[in-house]
């Protein structure tokens, strides 16, 4: 059985049933120990394995090598690939996201120059999104792509770039709009980039986890990018960015499959290992954690189901950003806290090697930094809530009436004019 096999229709669990087979045949526990050695700079070999079962881009039309499936079939197969590791997940949704792009923005030209070739396994993409002063502050943008008639001169740097040392070509967003009093959201443009000379990729991160899928930064010296190689509207990149948060960060709360990992070893472990004669999952204090984390893993694919139904119905429904924020933060903290759990329940022992859990805790920290931190998620949430709450004032049920004194309007002074009003009137 596939992972919450009773939400899916028969398209979707065929596609997690495929993921679940690539999991468990295709992938060898010692590539995965190699990646997080760092002897394996990107998985391509795996990406091309993905290719070949035709798992890339599940979501793109089949004439550019998709499946045209759904988002509920695309956060299926997701989640069975996210039992591997961080950095194996993202080589495989990068098609994903960059393809997002492409194929909503994208020309035609476009799209058979890159996203077939690149769903196809023959190209890999990376997306450039952060600058060495920037993190969340995106639309600070100071790489330059200035005008040059039948080309862009694209100077500046990113960094945090997952996939840069494997990357064919890159969707990188640079500033075209130099005017001064220029409005953040017309002021950048997202551009498709090929790796050549100009284009520097150092691969000089230790990161803590999620290694060995080439994390590199980019430095861009006079590099020329042609015309056609605008994706969108000049200075539309803002609109891009944003259709673009959704394949982001849903893949990333997709790493669901990462808490079934930690908890499979967990469980297991429990039910074998004694203490004081008896085995230790027959004590609350440690059945009460795998509890837990079960149900931190069920809320969150429910979550994310919400929000891929959500997606299917229409990628601009107004509820969209609000429930992809709430899945993105929910499901990453849950999986940090997931993976801590198992390595509560294992003891010492999963704070060795032995058991691949201490790398799952790893992994697990920077999925509530990268594609949005946890605090911009929360600034969303609370963003997108009170405009719908605010915009249905007077359509429904008023809830403040059912207070036994609720038409008492004394007592409700919301800032000092009000009140003085209220004492004027008295007066």
């Amino acid at each position: 059985m596939s992972f919450y096999d009773f939400i899916l229709d028969e398209k979707s669990k065929e596609i997690a049933r495929e993921a679940r087979e690539f999991v468990k045949n295709e992938v060898d526990p010692e590539y995965l120990k190699a990646m997080d050695r760092d002897e394996i700079k990107f998985p391509r070999e795996i990406y091309e394995k993905f290719a070949q079962h035709k798992l890339l881009g599940l979501r793109f039309p089949e004439k550019y090598g998709g499946r045209g499936l759904n988002w509920r079939a695309n956060i299926a197969a997701l989640a069975e690939i996210g039992c591997l590791s961080t950095a194996l997940s993202c080589a495989y949704v990068m098609p994903d996201i960059v393809g997002e792009a492409i194929n909503t923005f994208g020309s035609e030209e476009i799209k058979k120059k890159y996203l077939k070739p690149m769903l196809e396994g023959k190209l890999v993409s990376a997306e450039a999104l952060t600058e060495p002063r920037g993190g969340s502050d995106f639309f600070g943008a100071t790489s330059r792509a200035e005008d040059k008639g039948d080309y862009f001169l694209l100077n500046g740097q990113k960094r945090f770039v997952v996939g840069a040392e494997g990357a064919d070509f890159f969707l990188v967003y640079a500033r075209t709009n130099f005017d001064h009093d220029a409005d953040q959201y017309s002021r950048i443009s997202a551009l498709i980039v090929d790796r050549t000379p100009d284009l520097t990729v150092d691969y000089l991160y230790g990161l803590m986890g999620s290694r060995g899928g080439g994390t590199g930064r980019i430095t861009f010296r006079n590099v020329e990018v042609p015309k056609e190689n605008l994706i969108g509207e000049l200075n539309g990149g803002a609109w891009i960015f944003h259709r673009m948060m959704v394949p982001e960060r849903m893949s990333s709360a997709a790493c669901v499959g990462g808490m079934r990992a930690c908890l499979e070893i967990a469980a297991r472990y429990s039910n074998r290992r004694k203490a004081f004669g008896r085995h230790i999952r027959k004590f609350q204090a440690v059945n009460t954690m795998l509890a837990r984390g079960v149900t931190l893993m069920d809320a969150s694919m429910g979550l994310l189901y919400q929000a891929a139904s959500a997606a299917d119905e229409d990628m601009n429904h107004p509820q969209l950003r609000r429930l992809v924020s709430e899945a993105k933060k929910f499901t990453t903290e849950s999986l940090w806290e997931v993976s801590n759990i198992a390595m509560q329940m294992l003891g010492g022992i999963g704070y060795t090697d032995i058991y691949p859990v201490e790398r799952a805790v790893r992994d697990a920290r920077i999925t509530q930094i990268w594609t949005g931190t946890s605090q911009i998620m929360d600034a969303l949430i609370q963003h997108e809530y009170y405009n719908e709450v605010l915009k249905e004032t007077g359509k429904y049920r008023n809830f403040e009436l059912d207070a036994e004194n609720a038409g008492d309007e004394q007592e409700k002074i919301f800032d000092d004019d009000e009140m003085w009003k209220i004492f004027d009137k008295k007066e």
